[in-house]
């Protein structure tokens, strides 16, 4: 590699390193990644871990999660921190940024150069490589299958045949829905390689199942200890996913939501737009490299894919967003190479410094200011900051309190609340209701669903005999909001209330 090359693809590094990296914790977690760090938090206090078919995904993240949780010397679940979590997807997210150089040979040095910085500034890319959940991961190893398996057609190494197929067994282990992406590797290369995609290679084909087959069962099995997890992946299908596909309710969206977020996610800050054309560029430059047409085939298969499931979520639209970067990729270096005057060319590099400038801003914003605004097109469903004002006088209760975290906590709600029990996770004594039964005596700290105010009421001045009923204060003033439209509302006995103002005063 040339020493100004080399300078460039270390400077892209650095900027993919900066925008991933720092003040990871500071944005409140999301409802997925609370549900995961719950997931982890029980393998680092049991050591052991089950699969769990009813849609947590594969363990993959959960296990990778353990080496920079021993690292920072966290003890258990309650000693956890957001950026010890955080760590693992934006590794990845990094890992990914750098990738495109295994593709050197079949895009050109000069177009995996450029896919390789569109990676590091795309804003979908940068924000969800600082999310808690397998999204990153599964684009990472998916990507690793296909530049892998590359490096093997190129030299019929067996090596590159047991990467590519351990990348794959780490892709269905991440998330069960790695199949789309696999099927659309196989069917791409059916399409763009016809007759030559049977002549792989019996030895490194059988190398690749084999080594897919060995990390798959490791971690599904929890490294042989829940033989069953193998079975109940396969399950997961029709009891999960499957019905998620066709029956739910929630999270449904149009065929071109997708498209519609990358391209014009809201107002002039939010577009993605400069990478698709790159990419419509790139796919009709490139049709003579077939590298570039199985990419093609690959991102389109599976951006229809993606687009025909009714059930959407933001997060699933990285896998294809990869491949269409790749492509943008090559169209950047077909542009500079394009037969302009020399003035053209410098116009044409000015153009596109200006566009991976726009992306840089954006991803920059949607990690900082916009990391938890809804204005920002990848924030969905997101935990509001509301959840700090929660945890913060919780625990100057606590400190009031003599019984410190052991204060008693009751939560009444018929509503799914997380990720609140992330955040109460260093109290012992939480206990959760779905209604608010008169036997149980009130707790000093209440936290309840707007709906859950009739019974409560009932519950703490009419079911109490006389002289046993205790008034309670608002814990919160005006209107505190979880998430999206999921109100909470927090009382607390007047006795401890007197105790925190007096600490406070």
């Amino acid at each position: 590699m040339r020493p100004a090359v080399g300078i460039l693809v270390l400077g892209i590094g650095l900027v993919a390193v900066g925008l991933r990296l720092p003040k990871l914790a500071e944005r409140p977690m999301h409802a997925d990644e609370a549900i995961l760090a719950d997931q982890f938090g029980r393998l680092l206090e049991t050591g052991s871990y089950r699969y769990d078919l009813r849609g947590y995904h594969g363990p993959a993240l959960i296990y990778l999660t353990l080496m920079p949780a021993w690292l920072s010397g966290s003890q258990g679940y309650a000693g956890l921190g957001e950026s010890v979590l955080r760590v693992v997807p934006a590794f990845f997210g990094v890992a990914l940024v750098l990738m495109p150089l295994l593709l050197v040979k079949g895009l050109g040095r000069a177009a995996a150069v450029a896919a390789a910085a569109l990676t590091a500034v795309s804003p979908a890319m940068v924000f969800y490589s600082r999310y808690y959940i397998p999204e990153m991961l599964l684009v990472c190893f998916c990507f690793a299958v296909i530049a892998f398996g590359y490096r093997y057609a190129q030299t019929r190494a067996v090596i590159w045949a047991l990467l590519a197929g351990a990348c794959a067994g780490l892709a269905y282990a991440t998330k069960e829905t790695s199949v789309i992406a696999l099927g659309a590797m196989v069917l791409a290369l059916v399409v763009v390689c016809r007759k030559d995609a049977t002549q792989a290679g019996m030895p490194g084909l059988l190398a690749a199942l084999g080594a897919g087959l060995l990390v798959a069962v490791l971690f599904l099995s929890s490294f042989f200890s829940n033989p069953a997890g193998v079975t109940d992946s396969l399950r997961a299908y029709s009891t999960t996913y499957l019905g998620r596909a066709i029956h739910e309710t929630r999270h449904l969206h149009p065929w071109y939501y997708y498209l519609g977020l990358l391209a014009w996610g809201g107002g002039p800050v939010w577009s993605e737009a400069f990478i698709l054309a790159l990419a419509s560029v790139g796919l009709i430059a490139g049709a003579g490299l077939r590298l570039v047409r199985f990419l093609g085939a690959y991102a389109i298969i599976l951006t229809v894919c993606y687009s025909l499931i009714p059930y959407k979520t933001p997060w699933c639209l990285l896998g294809f967003w990869q491949g269409l970067i790749l492509l943008a990729g090559v169209g950047a270096a077909a542009l500079l190479r394009w037969p302009f005057h020399r003035w053209g060319r410098v116009l044409m590099a000015a153009v596109l410094a200006a566009g991976g400038v726009h992306l840089l801003w954006q991803a920059w914003l949607a990690t900082g200011r916009y990391s938890a605004d809804p204005r920002n097109p990848y924030v969905y469903a997101h935990t509001g900051r509301d959840v700090y004002l929660i945890r913060d006088r919780l625990e100057a209760l606590a400190q009031a309190h003599p019984d410190g975290h052991n204060l008693q906590i009751q939560v009444f709600s018929t509503e799914n609340l997380w990720p609140l029990p992330w955040y109460l996770r260093s109290f012992t004594r939480v206990r959760w209701w779905k209604g608010a039964p008169d036997q149980e005596p009130p707790a000093p700290v209440i936290l309840a669903s707007p709906n859950m105010e009739e019974a409560l009421t009932r519950k703490l001045y009419e079911s109490p005999p006389p002289g046993e009923r205790e008034l309670y204060m608002r814990l919160f003033e005006g209107y505190i909001e979880l998430r999206p439209q999921v109100e909470l509302r927090g009382y607390v006995a007047k006795s401890l209330w007197d105790k925190l103002r007096r600490t406070i005063e």
